[in-house]
């Protein structure tokens, strides 16, 4: 049976914290499999609703699945107890790359017993963000891990890149200006913008609007374009050296027509590890695919680690797992 959907905020690092939930917490020696999700930039947690909510079904309700904010990417509410320094966590540079790594490590120590095995999916820098976590603390155990349009090596050099990184950059302060006075302006009103923003996307998944709402509020967007800037000056080489060691648990999912990973990174990373899983879209999905393809990814991802899934979870857990996704 489906639990509904939580939403908790917590400081972890001294940073505002949002993790989104499809299932039970906190988890018991009964959850043997956990999904945490990894998100892109911005790391807002809304944006990956559809997607939990699809796979949390697919998974017929037997495993949580939960995503976790970059830290400073969320607006928590007012209510919330200012318990934490924020000076400290700007100083520990949380809000940057190798800080939001920390940060997720943070994360599984405070919330994830060790014996849960964890199926991780990242989203572009998320996908990054993973394989250090991975590289840092290899004790963890993984099932699988899942990269979605993987940002993992010369971002700068992408089409996109080349683009974005003079604005993340050197012009990132020129924005700043611009996007506190958008965040003064009444909720009525942004999200009128926000729909007229998104409304080149013919199916747009709606439940979007809300996050987007959130990133316009506080400091959340102004921590997301630091952590762009540090991102093209950082995602550099390809870490052939973690990737190769546990190359048997990872998919990486390729996007076609993908301006921040182009297609030569696909064939260059699948001719250099030709036993790896690598995978390129067929379907036409947008890198941002939370946008309007949330669902199609989630129940594709399932199919992907079905059979790891019951192959690997123990007992009645098992038999319960395959009955309920039998009848999906």
């Amino acid at each position: 049976m489906m639990d509904p959907p939580h939403t908790d905020f917590f400081y972890c690092c001294g940073a505002a914290t949002e993790l989104l939930r499809f299932g039970s917490c906190p988890l018991t020696s009964a959850h043997k499999v956990l999904f945490l999700i990894i998100p892109g930039n911005p790391g807002v947690v809304g944006f990956y609703r559809t997607f939990m909510q699809t796979l949390h079904s697919r998974c017929g309700y037997q495993h949580p699945v939960w995503a976790v904010s970059h830290a400073g990417h969320c607006a928590p509410p007012a209510s919330m107890d200012m318990i934490e320094d924020g000076a400290s966590a700007a100083e520990d540079d949380v809000f940057g790359l190798d800080g939001q790594v920390e940060h997720k490590l943070a994360f599984l120590r405070n919330h994830v017993p060790r014996e849960t095995s964890l199926v991780l999916i990242g989203h572009s820098i998320g996908c990054y963000i993973i394989l250090e976590m991975m590289k840092r603390n290899p004790e963890r155990k993984v099932l699988k891990a899942l990269l979605l349009f993987p940002t993992i090596e010369r971002m700068a050099q992408s089409p996109q890149g080349k683009v974005m990184t003079p604005v993340l950059c050197h012009m990132r302060y020129v924005v700043y200006l611009p996007l506190f006075l958008l965040s003064l302006l009444p909720d009525r009103l942004k999200v009128g913008l926000i729909r007229l923003m998104l409304g080149g996307i013919h199916s747009l998944d709606l439940t979007v609007v809300q996050p987007t709402l959130g990133l316009l509020s506080g400091d959340s967007a102004a921590n997301a374009m630091y952590l762009g800037g540090q991102e093209m000056r950082k995602v550099l080489k390809r870490d052939d050296t973690t990737i190769g060691k546990h190359l048997d648990k990872l998919i990486f999912y390729y996007g076609a027509t993908d301006h921040w990973c182009p297609l030569q990174y696909y064939h260059e990373i699948k001719r250099d590890f030709p036993l790896g899983d690598f995978r390129l879209c067929e379907n036409g999905f947008r890198h941002a695919f939370v946008l309007d393809a949330g669902r199609e990814v989630a129940e594709m991802v399932f199919e992907w680690i079905r059979e790891d899934l019951r192959s690997r979870v123990p007992g009645d857990q098992n038999a319960s797992f395959s009955a309920s996704a039998g009848r999906l």
